[in-house]
């Protein structure tokens, strides 16, 4: 289960330069190259978190540290001061995730967001300039006072299933039921949107059904029918993926449609890791939270695509 974890940091880390291109000319142009992990370019020609706000309230609201100079300026990429295979900040409390669960053996809610606010306020911690509206949503309620496990917001994006993978397989060998409502508690932390909950349940579901030697389009076809029809992706398979993810679904971070895009990929590309991972990035959007769901599924369906990628990686 541990490689489902692994893929999902590196779907992430390939796609960071290219994370939020909507402009696929730019991006191409920007980076004709991504077989291997690539630095991000200063500049963000598609970048629109110049329209995004925030400011803290107090020390305890305090998320951007340094960072907060670069906010309303246009054209800054989200994550300028990344290198080259390295996580975004949604991953990286993904590892910090994982390693606190294996290191004291459960997850502990309470021992989570102590970890998770620790982080977030030390300065260096992260190297993001771009934090997503969850972050900022939990921290304003946390500067008002309001108890850790009540400053959650009713979030919709993909980006809440960014540490799934990590809780799935810091549990891999407890029961199924304990694996799953350890998810949704999690999740509900930061995401209490019921779709997103939803979708965190579904991926759940599916990481266990391909730990038990389910092939993936098996696995989809069982546990996903509510998000994904099989039969409309054998009709989409010989299209551009630009073309289902652009025209047919949206390559936006809303769950109601990054979901079952991120399914797709995984469909489309479930015995390929590396070509999975491309398709991903490529397609532009919100593919490093994609990733997450891409870069699990097929990376426990395709282990064996994962050593070039976990050599190449910083550190």
């Amino acid at each position: 289960m541990k490689r489902a974890y692994q893929g999902s940091l590196i779907a992430d880390a390939l796609a960071m330069p290219v994370h939020w291109y909507y402009d696929r000319e730019t991006l191409d142009r920007d980076y004709p190259d991504l077989s291997t992990f690539q630095p991000p370019q200063q500049n963000h020609p598609d970048s629109i978190f110049w329209r995004s706000n925030y400011t803290a309230l107090n020390e305890k609201g305090d998320i951007l540290h340094d960072q907060a100079q670069f906010w309303g300026i246009k054209n800054i990429h989200y994550h300028q001061n990344l290198k080259a295979g390295e996580n975004t900040v949604n991953y990286k409390l993904a590892t910090a995730l994982y390693e606190q669960v294996t290191t004291i053996g459960r997850y502990d809610s309470e021992a989570w967001l102590a970890r998770y606010i620790e982080n977030m306020l030390t300065p260096g911690w992260h190297r993001d300039t771009y934090l997503e509206e969850y972050h900022r949503g939990f921290f304003a309620n946390y500067a008002q006072g309001k108890a850790p496990e009540k400053c959650g917001i009713k979030d919709e994006h993909i980006g809440g299933l960014s540490q799934v993978p990590a809780l799935v397989a810091a549990h891999q060998g407890l029961p199924h039921e304990e694996i799953r409502q350890a998810v949704k508690t999690h999740v509900a932390l930061t995401h209490r949107h019921s779709n997103v909950l939803r979708a965190a349940d579904c991926l759940t579901r599916l990481l266990l059904d391909l730990n038990e030697g389910i092939p993936l389009r098996e696995a989809i076809m069982q546990s996903a029918g509510d998000w994904f029809s099989t039969r409309k992706a054998l009709t989409w398979e010989s299209r551009p993926d630009r073309t289902v993810i652009g025209q047919i679904m949206s390559p936006a971070c809303y769950i109601a449609e990054a979901f079952p895009a991120a399914l797709y990929l995984a469909w489309k590309y479930h015995d390929d890791f590396t070509a999975a991972i491309i398709a991903n990035a490529r397609v532009g959007g919100d593919s490093c939270h994609r990733g997450a769901v891409v870069g699990s599924l097929t990376a426990l369906s395709h282990p064996e695509g994962l050593e070039p990628w976990i050599e190449a990686r910083p550190g």
